[in-house]
Formats: C-alpha cells, sequence, structure tokens
C-alpha cells in the first residue's frame, strides 16, 4: 500500500510526553515569544492616556430642563374623567332609588307576639326544683338531698361500689338497678344516688369500703408488739408508723416482741386474708443467729421436718450463713404461720435464739429501708402481691 493511501494510525498515549510546549500553548512551529502577537490590553498600556479637550465633547441633552420636544400649553391637556363627581350615567334622583330595608325594625315576616314567645331561662334565679339560686343536689333512695357548705356532698353510689374493688362503674349501675345494694339497711335502685360520710354500704352480705388501698412496708425494731391497741404493752408497732396515711391500716400476721425484720400493712381486707392463709404459702426467710454452733445433724434434722406437740411443721430450706465466722448463724425459708415457730424448733433440740430477723417477705426484701423505718409498696410490688398464689 502507498503511502498516500496509509490510513491514518491511531493515536498513541502518552506520545508527547517529554516534549517541550510553548507558554502560550502552540506546537513546535509557533514563532518565538519576542515575535508573538500582542494582545489589545497589552497595546492599551503602551500608548500613554490623554484626555480629550471638553470642548470636543458631545453635548448630552438634558431632558428634565431641556426637552427635545416643546412642552404643551395647559389648555391643550385633556380634561381628567373625575368619576365620583362627574360619571359616565347620569345620577338618578331621590325619589327613582328603593329604600333600604331595615332588617331589625322592619322584617318581611311577621313576628311573634311576646307572649308567645318563651321565658329564657335565668341561671341565677331560683329553680323550681331547689331551694337557692344554683343549688347543687343529690339523690338518695329517690329523694333529692341539697348541699350546705361546709359539708361534705359525698359520693355516687356507682363510684363508692367501683372504688370498693369489686366492680366497675358501668358493672354497678346494673347491680344498683338489680335491687342488691344496700345503704344503711335499705334498697337503693335508684341510679345517680349519692352515698354521704358514715352510710354503710352492702352488697349482699358483704359490707363495702371505699377508702384508698394502702400498703405498707416497716423494718420493724425490738421491744415492739405486733398490735394494734394493747393496754399491757409498753410500745406497739403502731407508734412506728403513726401519721403515714389517713387511712387505718393494720399489720398482716405477727412477729414477736425480740423478733426484728419485715412487717406489712394494709386496709386491704381480701390481700391480708389470702396472704396470711397457709394455702397461699407466702414464703419468709429468716436470719437466725444461736447461742452455740449448729452441728451438721441437727441441720439435717430440721430440714427433714419435725413433730412439735402433735403438729407437723416444714421447713422449705435451712442452711449456714457463709459469711458467718462459725456456725452459729443460719439462714431459713418458712411459709408455716405458727406461733414462734423457729424458735420452738431450736429449743426442742436444745439451742436458744440470741437474734431472728426476717428478711423477705413474699417477695418484699429490706433493700434501702433502714430499722423503723417505713415505706410504701410500688405500684409493682402491689401487683405481684395481687398475682401470688
Amino acid at each position: 500500500m502507498s503511502p498516500e493511501k496509509r490510513p491514518r494510525q491511531p493515536r498513541k498515549p502518552f506520545q508527547n510526553v517529554g516534549k517541550k510546549v510553548s507558554s502560550a500553548g502552540t506546537d513546535k512551529k509557533s514563532t518565538s515569544p519576542d515575535k508573538r502577537r500582542s494582545g489589545r490590553s497589552e497595546g492599551r498600556m503602551d500608548k500613554p492616556f490623554t484626555p480629550r479637550p471638553k470642548e470636543d465633547r458631545v453635548e448630552k441633552p438634558r431632558f428634565k430642563k431641556e426637552r427635545p420636544y416643546p412642552a404643551r400649553d395647559e389648555g391643550d391637556r385633556p380634561a381628567k374623567r373625575v368619576f365620583k363627581k362627574e360619571g359616565p350615567y347620569p345620577a338618578r334622583d331621590e325619589g327613582d332609588r328603593p329604600a333600604k330595608r331595615i332588617i331589625k325594625k322592619a322584617r318581611p315576616f311577621s313576628g311573634r307576639e311576646e307572649e308567645e314567645r318563651p321565658v329564657k331561662r335565668r341561671f341565677g334565679e331560683e329553680r323550681p326544683y331547689s331551694t337557692g339560686p344554683g343549688k347543687k343536689y343529690a339523690t338518695r333512695s329517690g329523694i333529692r338531698i341539697k348541699a350546705v357548705k361546709g359539708e361534705p356532698e359525698g359520693i355516687r353510689l356507682n363510684k363508692f361500689i367501683s372504688n370498693s374493688g369489686i366492680c366497675s362503674r358501668r358493672e354497678a349501675d346494673e347491680l344498683i338497678k338489680a335491687g342488691v345494694i344496700k345503704v344503711n339497711g335499705e334498697v337503693v335502685s335508684a341510679l345517680g344516688s349519692k352515698v354521704m360520710p358514715g352510710d354503710k354500704v352492702q352488697y349482699g352480705d358483704q359490707t363495702l369500703n371505699n377508702e384508698k388501698k394502702r400498703y405498707l412496708l416497716l423494718n420493724k425494731q425490738k421491744g415492739y408488739v405486733t398490735t394494734t391497741k394493747d393496754p399491757h404493752a409498753k410500745n406497739t408497732v403502731m407508734e412506728l408508723i403513726a401519721g403515714a396515711c389517713k387511712e387505718r391500716i393494720y399489720p398482716v400476721g405477727r412477729l414477736d416482741r425480740n423478733t426484728t425484720g419485715l412487717l406489712l400493712f394494709t386496709n386491704d381486707g381480701e390481700m391480708a386474708r389470702k396472704l396470711m392463709h397457709p394455702r397461699s404459702r407466702i414464703k419468709k426467710m429468716y436470719h437466725v443467729v444461736l447461742d452455740q454452733p449448729l452441728s451438721k445433724g441437727d441441720l439435717m434434722k430440721v430440714a427433714g421436718g419435725m413433730e412439735l406437740e402433735g403438729e407437723r411443721i416444714e421447713v422449705d430450706s435451712i442452711a449456714y450463713v457463709e459469711d458467718a465466722a462459725d456456725r452459729r448463724e443460719v439462714g431459713m425459708e418458712v411459709h408455716s404461720g405458727q406461733n414462734r415457730v423457729i424458735r420452738r424448733i431450736f429449743e426442742s433440740m436444745g439451742y436458744k435464739v440470741t437474734k431472728l430477723d426476717r428478711v423477705m417477705y413474699a417477695g418484699l426484701t429490706k433493700k434501702n429501708l433502714p430499722r423503723a423505718k417505713w415505706r410504701f409498696l410500688t405500684e409493682k410490688e402491689v401487683i405481684s402481691l395481687i398475682m401470688a398464689k
């Protein structure tokens, strides 16, 4: 193939690497920097600037002062169109205008006579069913009860029943309509009836209590008797919780005078009966300190159960305290509610209990509760007691 018809070869990459390129970006045939064509700006910089004389300048027209066209005279201008005074249509005379319609004075429909209108209700006036203006009233057995200032008004009967915990308000209304609720020995079947403080409300044979349920945990101190009132006792546990709440609460179970530890107080009778019943098998853990070390044989004997005064006593678990220096300290877990059961067990084997402390009761512990101090149970703890079997 001849050189003239040889096809163009593709450009190889990096074939111009190492070749010198002029600063102006031209190829090797470009002229030298001295022979380059100078730019416009460079040519201006070479020539000196000489301002032209003022008389050679073209005078600019002044449009505001000297306009290129003459101003028109005042008479040549067209008159402005005044729409308010001189409209394109003639104004109507006063008699041609329609009369304005006065809505309030002259209505197109005939109004009712004064005696036909209903009398407006004035809220400040006396009502036909009350003795004073704006007095609240309630019913008890269908009889209206007026409220007296300074005296309690009572609460609705359905709310009283629901607060007692047996049912909801809607279900309480059904019980009231069924006639199974008694107030002070009389059947009340009227909805909206109110109960005054001191009234006795009964559902069947059960007397309902509207007090707020309280659950208090005390870390009992030594030397206090577990009772609400005892004329022969010097100190009672009620002194340790004096002023805790306005509701009347009482202890659940008992602890000896010299026994310390957890003691639960509540006004929930159903809860208290469930916790004290042996069928619930509520677990209680004690820290026992003896006057002498407990032998391994006696420990196994207690763990297997004992017979005391003709009754069988079972112990859930017993073990030595790991941190104790000797075997005088043991931990016991029981569910029995018998009187002085732990002291009687060790006294039957020749041991004397020098210290007895209840460290756990129904899942409640003494954490962050110093001796002779109390606290209310949390909602979570109350739910755990309710769900306990």
